[in-house]
């Protein structure tokens, strides 16, 4: 294990939440705030309304939504949030064909080495666009991505879009498959998971996480897929695909890594059908503090599963 890697890091998330449906409100089901409690505090005292604030606004619009800064925006704890030193957020709603089931949200501090991105591609025109992104101090890289496009299967945006499946891209500075590998390599940027966003109607939306290893968004990603035609049992998962930066690979050809439903904390997503945020919890492997599980749904279908660790 290396042990720089167990040095405490300033990350590119600093609070990730996820809000859940209570009647006609969103109130607050999980989340992680590190060490500000007062944010915490106020966070689970609000609610929001469809259309109201950035979790109701991603509710209202069935849209990923990337909030640049909170001042004369509709941000609703814009004062907690710039006590807390937080400057931007992302809201990505779970959508169940048309119920939605949740919205997870993450806020962002902005400074001058945190490096990494948080994308929303949207289909224009039979190519992907970038529609908003956050990226800390790579701002080359942010202006390189704003000129950017992806036709299908092009690309990590690309590649999700054709294949309606989470994926993963290591050496995002040197890989080939990766569109953007210069100006990534430049801003430090080292691994990239790619996500579709399911949303009533017919629109497109890929969100793509850029880690850096500096200020990572996370050391450890993990792709389950859910699909109960592959999988052979609907109550099943099975790990399709992982990276870690402590452990090496998480699984080998002798031995299928498979969970199901209510089986630790993957199972719980599985099970539920709900995103998690766990802190300090039973089952988040050992030498991590933090997990964010998230079901990637086709149509009515839970048909993935991804997880982060911090």
């Amino acid at each position: 294990m290396d042990a720089v890697l167990d040095k405490p890091v300033n990350t590119f998330i600093e609070v990730t939440e996820v809000w859940v449906p209570d009647g006609d409100r969103l109130v607050l089901d999980s989340g992680n705030y590190g060490t500000l409690k007062e944010f915490a505090t106020i966070s689970g005292q609000e609610s929001f309304a469809k259309g109201e604030g950035l979790p109701g606004k991603a509710w209202g619009e069935a849209r990923p939504v990337v909030l640049k800064e909170f001042d004369g925006s509709y941000f609703k704890r814009t004062e907690a949030a710039k006590a807390a030193g937080l400057t931007s957020a992302v809201a990505v709603p779970v959508f169940s064909g048309d119920t939605l089931k949740a919205v997870l949200v993450v806020l962002c501090a902005d400074d001058d080495v945190r490096t990494g991105a948080i994308e929303v591609w949207t289909e224009k025109d039979d190519l992907l666009m970038l529609e908003d992104g956050y990226y800390g101090a790579a701002k080359h890289f942010e202006w390189v991505s704003q000129h950017t496009h992806f036709p299908r299967g092009q690309g990590l945006p690309g590649g999700v879009w054709a294949a309606n499946t989470p994926m993963l891209m290591r050496d995002l500075g040197s890989g080939y498959r990766f569109i953007r590998s210069d100006s990534a390599g430049k801003a430090g940027l080292t691994t990239g998971l790619g996500l579709p966003v399911s949303v009533p109607g017919d629109k497109t939306y890929v969100l793509t996480l850029l880690s850096a290893r500096g200020t990572p968004i996370a050391r450890r990603f993990e792709l389950w897929d859910a699909r109960s035609a592959k999988v052979g049992s609907a109550n099943d998962a099975v790990l399709a695909d992982g990276i870690c930066t402590r452990e090496g690979p998480l699984w080998n050809d002798e031995k299928e890594r498979r969970v199901s439903a209510w089986q630790g904390l993957i199972g719980k997503v599985l099970g539920s059908g709900m995103p998690i945020v766990e802190r300090d919890a039973p089952g988040i492997p050992a030498g991590y503090s933090m997990m964010v599980g998230l079901p990637i749904y086709q149509g009515v279908e839970l048909a993935h599963i991804v997880a982060w660790y911090l």
